[in-house]
């Protein structure tokens, strides 16, 4: 292959044998990355680079012009060699070249409208005189020289639009439920989702894709995790972000508080008064084997520092561990019964 002037292949990041689905990919995703309308704050090196783009895409799709400049490169193309063959004529016009040809690249916003259609970019207002309202000016690749032909953020909004550039879908929210023991220990879910998404061609296909999270130890209700650009592709907008949003599970056991863990626990009045031992489960997987010798009196509130929930902003560091009483009563006493208890504390017989 003759390498002369503008390598085509290496403009769209292809290689040399990339099939036609390859350089559609390519032009897609690199013509909505450069186009000058979402590069306002660098619109000249945008322009140039969208030009390059949709000068390499004409002739890498279409086969003759590719044939040509694979075996002659772009000076082939542009008037020093003549075409292999008289059906190719039809992208060559009258020129000064010594075979009396010359390739004449389409207008950069045409190429554009004709891969992703008139309203790729709805908000754009339009400039130029060609039917339509063209966004460019009738220049060798669609663009002036001097001031952009392209309708500034300003602009847009003095003929009554909206921001230049795609709008982007809202998020798209939903829940994700986690156990207590998770958001302790930290784990990964896999959460498969299905989408539409748009191939080389612009046309719309159905994707499955599967959707790794870390959830991360001490994460709490409301956090949110969010795959940018998930939603469902469609030609003029930008895909939608998928957020998934911490919910905690109701534990059999325990209740956070904060980074606090919160067990109540329930005793008899004799166990209040007298003592009592007890084994805890822990989230961690250990147990915790306690005593009590005070008396456990409404409202009492036992403190075990550092272990409670993890603290996700504070690596190492964990909330309490507390633990709340609830004191059974018994529901009636026997004359003799109270008769006692008014001696053992005190009372008068």
């Amino acid at each position: 292959m003759t390498t002369m002037g503008e390598d085509y292949y290496a403009t769209l990041k292809v290689g040399n044998g990339a099939s036609s689905d390859d350089i559609k990919k390519a032009y897609r995703r690199l013509a909505m990355k450069w186009h000058p309308d979402k590069n306002p704050n660098n619109r000249k090196e945008a322009e140039a680079n969208f030009k390059r783009i949709s000068e390499a895409y004409e002739v890498l799709s279409d086969s003759e012009k590719r044939a040509i400049y694979d075996q002659y490169g772009e000076e082939g193309l542009k008037g020093q060699f003549a075409p292999p063959s008289p059906t190719t004529s039809s992208c060559f016009s009258n020129g000064n070249g010594p075979n009396g040809f010359r390739f004449n690249p389409k207008n950069a916003e045409d190429i554009f409208a004709e891969f992703f259609g008139a309203n790729a970019f709805p908000n754009m207002g339009s400039t130029g005189s060609r039917p339509g309202g063209s966004r460019f000016n009738d220049k060798p690749h669609g663009f002036s020289q001097g001031n952009s032909a392209y309708p500034s953020y300003r602009d847009s909004y003095d003929r009554g639009g909206s921001s230049a550039g795609p709008r982007k879908d809202p998020p798209i929210e939903s829940k994700l439920k986690c156990t207590l023991e998770e958001l302790y220990n930290g784990a990964v879910r896999k959460m498969k989702i299905s989408r539409d998404v748009l191939n080389g061609s612009g046309k719309t296909v159905t994707i499955q894709e599967v959707l790794s999270i870390e959830i991360k130890p001490g994460w709490k209700k409301g956090t949110k995790i969010t795959f940018p650009e998930k939603g469902n592709e469609q030609l003029g907008v930008v895909a939608a972000d998928l957020v998934f949003v911490i919910d905690e599970r109701p534990h059999d056991l325990f209740r956070r508080e904060g980074n606090d863990l919160v067990l109540v626990q329930k005793i008899s009045l004799v166990e209040a008064l007298t003592g009592f031992s007890v084994t805890i489960p822990t989230l961690s997987g250990k147990t915790l084997n306690l005593t009590f010798n005070d008396i456990i009196y409404p409202g009492y509130e036992k403190i075990i520092p550092k272990e409670g929930m993890p603290i996700a902003k504070e690596h190492g560091r964990k909330g309490n561990f507390r633990i709340k009483f609830e004191i059974r009563f018994p529901s009636k006493l026997s004359p003799e019964q109270k008769a006692g208890i008014k001696r053992i504390l005190g009372g008068h017989a």
